[in-house]
C-alpha cells in the first residue's frame, strides 16, 4: 500500500486516482504523527451476487379496503 500526505495527495490527485484504478491502495496521512485518515482502494472485483426478487413473497400481504376511492391521477399528484 502506498502512503501519501494530504498535501501530496492534493498535488497528485489525478495520478493517485489512476493508481487506484489500476488496483493500488493509497493511504492518506495527516499531521506530524502521520496518522492515516483515509484509505483509497479500488472496489472489490468479481461478480456481484444477484439480488433476490420477491424476498417477502408469501410472508407479507395487504388488502385495499372497499372505501378506498382514489384514482391513479390523484394518487400520483400527491
Amino acid at each position: 500500500m502506498k502512503t501519501m500526505t494530504v498535501a501530496e495527495f492534493k498535488a497528485r490527485f489525478s495520478e493517485a486516482l489512476n493508481a487506484v484504478r489500476q488496483g493500488e491502495s493509497i493511504a492518506v496521512t495527516y499531521g506530524r504523527s502521520k496518522r492515516t485518515i483515509a484509505v483509497f482502494q479500488p472496489p472489490p472485483r468479481g461478480k456481484k451476487k444477484p439480488r433476490p426478487v420477491g424476498l417477502l413473497d408469501g410472508k407479507v400481504s395487504f388488502e385495499v379496503g372497499p372505501d378506498f376511492e382514489i384514482d391513479d391521477s390523484e394518487l400520483l399528484s400527491h
